[in-house]
């Protein structure tokens, strides 16, 4: 089967009003593909995937086959973890690993399966007794074990531990190597750019791409501010940075800032967890605040150096910066911008 998941012509309304317009969307067998949308949106999205609504138009197939067409083929090749399900919850890990492993004949063996959610300790514990993450990890395991040609995750890594998040993006590269597809359905931005090929926004006015290219992009971006600098661009004297509040223009000194995200060409300034538009581009933001340890940790986003604790490696091509902040936000650092974050530590 080489088809994968396919959405066609797909769009749905809700009386007079447009949740999202017809669009077409292929996951491929191998892609990690992530929607980042509103939370109406992703929940409308998961009723579609599993036959609970019906489209305004279009259809979903996986492997050339609807729900409506073949119900056992579609829902055998998909499977959907969702953000809130129930556990068996007297159960011990082991004996819940155990019961699935039967039911769905899987390959997977227990040993393996262990490891692979870091559960090894936890195995003959009552998932009763596990935190919120951890029971995030045995959704994880049930959902491998029933195997199917596409995995489909609602907020995978929302509210988890560090630990969880490592486990996740290793089990989803784990499952890309083994040409599974998977669809990640997120309300999280820099979630969606740590693990995803390709991440789109999907809203009233449709399906828009956000992150293509990423490395080409960066090296363009980094070409491009070396023409800047070659034309001796004199230091930006005045320090303030203007933002756009309710009609007044408020002014923040950059120390204040934790970090700078752009998002649809609209770039936002982030303080204690709060969001404030800016008047300026990301590019015209990162020439005003380099001079003051800032530093472009990816072609989306800005940080403010003094505010990063961690620099955390989820895989050989897959970094965040954690910031020391009440939220301890989760910024991510692409594979060249580390190369320089090292190279500016000192470090090799």
């Amino acid at each position: 089967m080489t088809e994968g998941l396919i959405f066609s012509n797909l769009e749905k309304q809700t009386k007079d009003n447009i949740l999202f317009p017809n669009f077409d969307l292929t996951l491929a067998p191998g892609e990690i593909v992530a929607i980042y949308s509103t939370l109406n949106v992703r929940k409308m999205l998961l009723d579609l995937l599993r036959g609970k609504a019906v489209p305004s138009n279009g259809k979903i197939s996986v492997h050339g086959k609807t729900l409506e067409e073949e119900k056992k083929a579609y829902m055998s090749a998909v499977n959907i973890c969702f953000y809130e399900e129930g556990l068996y919850e007297r159960l011990k890990v082991e004996d819940y690993f155990s019961f699935f492993i039967k039911l769905y004949d899987s390959g997977y063996r227990m040993e393996e399966l262990l490891l692979d959610t870091q559960l090894q300790d936890k195995r003959r514990v009552r998932i009763q007794s596990l935190t919120e993450s951890e029971k995030r990890r045995v959704h994880f395991g049930r959902i491998i074990i029933q195997n199917p040609d596409v995995f489909i995750f609602e907020e995978p890594d929302l509210n988890v531990d560090m630990e969880t998040r490592r486990v996740y993006v290793n089990l989803a590269k784990k499952l890309q190597e083994k040409r599974k597809a998977s669809l990640i359905l997120t309300g999280n931005l820099e979630n969606a750019l740590t693990v995803a090929d390709q991440v789109f926004r999907l809203d009233e006015n449709g399906l828009h791409v956000l992150q293509v290219a990423e490395e080409e992009e960066s090296k363009k971006e980094e070409v491009h501010t070396e023409e800047k600098d070659d034309e001796a661009i004199k230091p930006f004297q005045f320090n303030k940075i203007p933002t756009k509040v309710n009609e007044k223009i408020v002014l923040f000194d950059p120390q204040e800032i934790d970090y700078v995200e752009s998002n649809d060409g609209q770039s936002n300034i982030y303080i204690k967890g709060e969001s404030f538009p800016s008047l300026f581009t990301l590019n015209e933001l990162e020439i005003r605040l380099q001079h003051v340890g800032f530093f472009r940790c990816h072609r989306s986003y800005i940080v403010n150096l003094q505010k990063v604790r961690e620099v955390i490696t989820w895989t050989r091509n897959s970094y965040s910066l954690i910031l020391d902040d009440k939220a301890k936000s989760s910024i991510p650092l692409s594979k060249t911008k580390m190369a320089q974050l090292k190279e500016m530590l000192g470090l090799k």
